[in-house]
């Protein structure tokens, strides 16, 4: 397909919540992290970016994209992140450490472990999800829930904010529909409908007939209309996606990790082909790691050997590497809990929407509530939520891994509850559905306890 026949498909995009032309901003940005010779464009970008008529800055945004997405590497960019597999795996860091397959009742109760780490982690993070860091560290402090030590209720709302009123624990009767646990679930529906030998195709294909489009966002949305207009992965997630280094992916690789426990490999390769319909480089090495993290929680009761076995799959040369192998230098070298998350919030800005929902920052928070949290379930979740950023997607996955880690017993019935064992998604067949069905189901999917 050449470019003309590309842009020729800009009508189908205004079903998106902000068009292309609408976001050169950011696409600038994506393109100087991933270490593109752009600088030289920036007046051009930011010019086309103020025309007013919408029509015109979308033509003239046709061509800044074809101008961005030609220009090559700059010189002396420290960093080399392939997209592709074979490229990944070429440029990975072993890391060794002992693996214990745990007994299949203790398997049985990581799994379980696990899916209610995730549920009840993104339910404490959900209300505030959004909300930044300055006024949220205000509103747990009048909710005298600061430190966070317990989920947001109704008794804490006193005043008008940007927390969500919607989705307190208090007036569950269910876990809510989420996007970072609807992707579990479909995960779940994949595995079941083309194997553990699926497509990046295979999963546009599901996705397109599982959810309606207003339960997908950012560069998920972007891939699916991309596809609908004839773009293929990993075509989908490059095609005007400013997005593709977003959190998007790393939200989406738990599952993979769960059913391969003591395989990291594996687990990383399944989220290679989920993320790559979608994301490139370091978002898709978000989901690598996390579900790679996963693979080695089930066999290990170290959150260290979980941690590095997870980076283990990832580029090592890569900014994700980098930035969380620094934290854990930081960590070892005393540095304090208080320092370490200032030290984030440093780096990357909540109230820029790039920052605040992009895979490195994100997945340092996780990082950091893990190593900080102290294999503490109930202090890890609340740290990774009480800092901001994309709270939910951060509270379910680090509640993930350490509900693997640990098991569903580590869990206490306060963070349980509010679920009464059931989850709620907007995939077509899987509404309300019991927790423990679903772990049950993934035990079904591991090929050998």
């Amino acid at each position: 397909m050449s470019y003309n026949d590309m842009v020729a498909i800009k009508p189908t995009m205004k079903i998106l919540d902000a068009p292309y032309c609408n976001l050169l901003r950011m696409e600038y940005n994506q393109c100087l992290e991933e270490g593109l010779d752009v600088e030289k464009y920036k007046d051009l970008v930011w010019a086309v970016s103020n025309i007013e008529d919408e029509d015109d800055r979308r033509r003239f945004a046709d061509m800044i994209f074809e101008l961005l997405m030609k220009t090559e590497i700059r010189e002396g960019y420290e960093y080399n992140e392939p997209s592709d597999l074979e490229g990944i795996r070429a440029l990975r860091k072993p890391y060794a450490f002992e693996k214990k397959m745990p007994s299949e009742d203790r398997l049985r109760e990581k799994i379980l472990g696990a899916w209610y780490g995730r549920i009840c982690g993104c339910i404490l993070g959900k209300p505030c999800e959004g909300t930044k860091y300055d006024e949220l560290t205000q509103f747990l402090k009048d909710a005298d829930n600061f430190p966070m030590t317990r989920y947001i209720c109704r008794k804490d709302i006193k005043y008008k904010s940007t927390i969500r009123t919607s989705c307190l624990a208090d007036e569950m009767q269910f876990a809510p529909w989420d996007d970072d646990t609807n992707y579990v679930v479909l995960a779940q529906m994949l595995i079941e409908k083309y194997g553990k030998d699926f497509t990046p195709k295979n999963v546009m294909q599901l996705w397109t007939v599982s959810q309606p489009l207003p339960s997908y966002y950012t560069a998920e949305k972007i891939a699916l209309v991309n596809y609908a207009c004839g773009y293929l992965p990993p075509a989908s997630a490059v095609y005007k996606n400013p997005y593709r280094e977003w959190i998007g992916a790393q939200i989406r690789g738990d599952y993979f990790g769960y059913i391969n426990p003591g395989d990291p490999e594996t687990a990383a390769d399944m989220a290679w082909r989920d993320a790559s319909i979608s994301h490139v480089k370091n978002g898709i090495y978000g989901e690598m790691f996390v579900s790679a993290m996963l693979a080695s929680a089930a066999v290990t009761d170290n959150l260290r050997d979980a941690i590095l076995g997870g980076l283990a799959e990832i580029p090592a040369t890569s900014r994700l590497y980098a930035a969380v192998m620094r934290l854990i230098a930081r960590y070892d070298a005393g540095v304090t809990q208080a320092e370490a998350f200032a030290d984030i919030h440093a780096e990357w800005d909540d109230k820029d929407p790039h920052d605040w929902c992009h895979t490195i920052s994100n997945a340092l928070i996780v990082v950091a509530a893990l190593l900080y949290g102290e294999c503490d379930y109930g202090k890890s979740i609340c740290m990774a939520v009480e800092t901001g950023f994309d709270t939910d997607c951060n509270g379910a996955t680090v509640g993930s891994v350490l509900g693997m880690l640990l098991g569903e017993k580590a869990i206490g019935d306060e963070w349980k509850a509010p679920t009464h064992g059931i989850l709620d998604t907007t995939i077509a067949g899987a509404e309300k559905s019991e927790i423990t069905v679903l772990a049950e189901k993934t035990m079904g999917h591991i090929t050998k306890v």
